[in-house]
């Protein structure tokens, strides 16, 4: 089968993981590089042999034989690149978080609809290999009813050192690593109808948030709270894990420390250790998010190729930009809110 050519946009910290994760999915060829500072893209063209590089993003979009976008820059200007792909009816993959603001996530997935072109965005958490399975025991439905949940997030990883920008945003952990851990909350338990959020700035030398806790209602009436810290110094702070616990009417349901998911129920309890893949290419730092990056970008691939659906796109990741913003006005105001009923005017 024909490979499918892309051009990435942005060559920054993650552009090091994201082509090999989409070389790892397979089926496709990087043509074409774009960044503001030309220099830093020639680089990464050197290391993995990439013919064209531009400064000028519509020079590339207009000289290039594209099948699709790859977006990987600042969120800020998110937006801005998908409608010139839109226009000139290029499929778009955007990193995540998907929009500054609400109302411009809106804009993106209308901006891809009306030029009937697909609008992805590349929200790997959720394709964690010890996620997904823990995800098909919770579907056994052995714990019965669910009743409650906490996803935990909580570590003390130095994430400013190798993404210094990330001190400069006014809003942070909710949006960098909330987009992650709320939309893991959807994949896990379905749509929120209430939530209520407190955040926290610890590390003085930050604009942003770096402590952020949410309660939700979800799914069929379950409470789920999700907890994010870039400020906890706990015993297993084991980066970049998530932990998740989730109680039932018939048993308990546990992704431990280490990739381990054990299953209690009045019968017994059972323990299997769920390893990720890995890959020469990641930071062993990272190693888990990265591996995650090839099922996410697969899906893609699979979805161009056949013309189907792919689970994470711009439609469905505008529910999960809800419960971000969401999160900041119930955290702003004090007070819970229907998140599935904010409107981006």
């Amino acid at each position: 089968m024909k490979k499918l050519k892309f051009a990435l946009f942005g060559t920054g910290f993650w552009a090091n993981y994201q082509l090999p994760g989409w070389y790892a999915a397979g089926n496709v060829e990087c043509v074409a590089l774009y960044n503001r500072t030309k220099s830093k893209a020639e680089k990464i063209a050197e290391t993995f042999d990439i013919p064209a590089v531009y400064d000028d993003a519509e020079a590339l979009l207009d000289n290039e034989e594209l099948d699709f976008v790859d977006i990987c820059t600042n969120v800020e200007t998110h937006a801005l690149f998908t409608k010139m792909a839109a226009e000139r009816g290029l499929p778009v993959v955007c990193q995540k978080p998907m929009a500054t603001t609400l109302a411009e996530a809106e804009m993106m997935v209308k901006i891809c609809q009306d030029a009937g072109v697909p609008l992805f965005i590349n929200e790997n958490w959720r394709w964690q290999y010890p996620i997904r399975q823990f995800k098909q025991v919770l579907n056994t439905g052995r714990i019965g009813k669910l009743f409650r949940a906490r996803i935990d997030y909580r570590n003390s990883f130095p994430v400013f050192d190798n993404q210094p920008f990330l001190k400069e945003l006014e809003q942070f952990i909710l949006a960098d690593i909330g987009s992650h851990i709320l939309d893991t909350a959807r994949f896990l338990f379905g749509e929120a109808t209430t939530l209520y959020c407190q955040t926290y700035r610890i590390h003085p030398d930050i604009k942003g948030e770096d402590v952020a806790t949410c309660m939700m209602t979800m799914g069929d009436g379950m409470t789920v709270v999700c907890e994010m810290s870039y400020a906890t110094k706990r015993e297993h702070d084991r980066f970049p894990e998530t932990y998740i616990q989730v109680e039932g009417s018939d048993g308990f349901l546990e992704l431990a420390p280490d990739f381990w998911i054990r299953e209690t129920t009045s019968e017994r309890t059972v323990a299997k250790r769920h390893v990720p893949p890995r890959y020469d290419w990641a930071d062993p730092a990272y190693d888990l998010v990265h591996s995650s990056i090839v099922p996410a970008q697969a899906d893609f691939v699979k979805t161009l190729e056949s013309k189907g659906q792919a689970e994470t796109t711009g439609e469905d990741n505008f529910k999960t930009m809800q419960l971000v913003f969401g999160s900041y006005e119930s955290a702003k105001t004090g007070k819970a809110i229907e998140p599935l009923k904010l409107v981006s005017g």
